[in-house]
């Protein structure tokens, strides 16, 4: 058997080396095919308050459901199958390697002024308008991008991994998946898509918060500016609609010595967004690179410490239970 500690390095190893090829199935994809489903099923039969609760806990239950079967059945097979099983699910939770890759792609057709296709890239990452961004409102978007899918891409999953397996990082994922499909602060939305945002922003509280604590370090091993991260984190963490991505943003903000947010366009209408950061100096394609640096080193941290936390605590209840 394989302890939870060694799949989760070797689903890692996994998203470094494959990343998230197109032919596989996805559960995320899986998941988002249901939530269509059930979205039209209970708006027909409930109020939309009610719709939107009814949907997420059918959701979660579906996701446990399936995640336990596809472990019980191929653990009844053969252990080792068990262990293949829960390894290829953790992996499928973590994206560290898609979004320096989607990252690069927008910073390479800068770099080779190609601003249309800096824009194209950029759109398949971001909601807002993409169409009339100028060079360094792509790169603010790429690095903003980069800035709060560390948490919702990587970080949380591994967070959610140690705590509880395979079952609560896939659980995790099915949250933040009904959160970028319901979550919107539309007429649709509003009253539909409460729980799942509310349930969205609780599951992210912790690894937002342990995560942006980690860039400062990775600022000072990458030789960027970890002063300016901690004190930016600590200035501007509260400063975004959403109550985690702040502060992620920030403190690459201040590593970076950028500034991010302000106003952006959505659907034609332009959006007044609180800035992040001192705008020490414009912002430029090569940061999207080191935004890229940074998420890798503050996650490969956050793991770090998370897996010495889970090993003093496992230590500790072994102590006490052997006593």
């Amino acid at each position: 058997m394989i302890s939870l500690e060694y799949q989760i390095l070797i689903a890692i190893l996994l998203d470094q080396l494959l990343g998230d090829p197109r032919w596989l199935p996805h559960p995320v994809r899986l998941i988002g095919a249901a939530c269509v489903d059930v979205e039209r099923i209970t708006r027909a039969v409930l109020p939309q308050f009610a719709a939107g609760i009814c949907s997420v806990a059918l959701i979660l239950g579906l996701t446990a459901g399936t995640t336990w079967s596809v472990l019980a059945g191929a653990t009844l097979i053969h252990p080792w199958l068990g262990n293949a099983a829960s390894i290829l699910l953790l992996y499928t939770t973590i994206a560290a390697r898609d979004l320096v890759s989607h990252g690069r792609q927008v910073y390479e057709a800068l770099a080779t002024g190609d601003l249309a296709e800096a824009r194209r890239r950029v759109g398949m990452i971001v909601g807002r308008d993409t169409a009339n961004l100028n060079e360094a409102g792509v790169a603010r978007a790429a690095v903003e991008s980069v800035a709060e899918s560390m948490v919702d891409g990587v970080t949380a999953p591994l967070f959610f991994a140690l705590l509880g397996g395979p079952m609560a990082a896939m659980l995790y994922k099915a949250i933040n998946t009904m959160d970028s499909m319901f979550g919107y602060k539309n007429d649709r939305y509003w009253e539909f898509g409460w729980a799942a945002a509310r349930l969205d922003d609780l599951a992210n509280f912790i690894p937002a918060r342990l995560t942006s604590l980690m860039i400062p370090a990775a600022a000072f091993l990458l030789r960027l500016g970890p002063k300016g991260s901690l004190r930016i984190l600590l200035r501007d963490r509260l400063r975004h609609a959403s109550p985690n991505s702040g502060h992620t943003e920030a403190a690459v903000a201040g590593a970076l010595g950028v500034q991010l947010g302000g106003s952006n366009s959505y659907f034609g209408k332009i959006v007044k967004k609180t800035t992040i950061g001192d705008a020490t100096r414009p912002i430029e394609p090569r940061d999207i690179l080191s935004a890229n640096r940074l998420m890798l080193a503050g996650s490969c941290l956050t793991l770090i410490f998370l897996l010495a936390l889970r090993y003093q605590i496992v230590s500790r209840l072994c102590f006490f239970t052997s006593r």
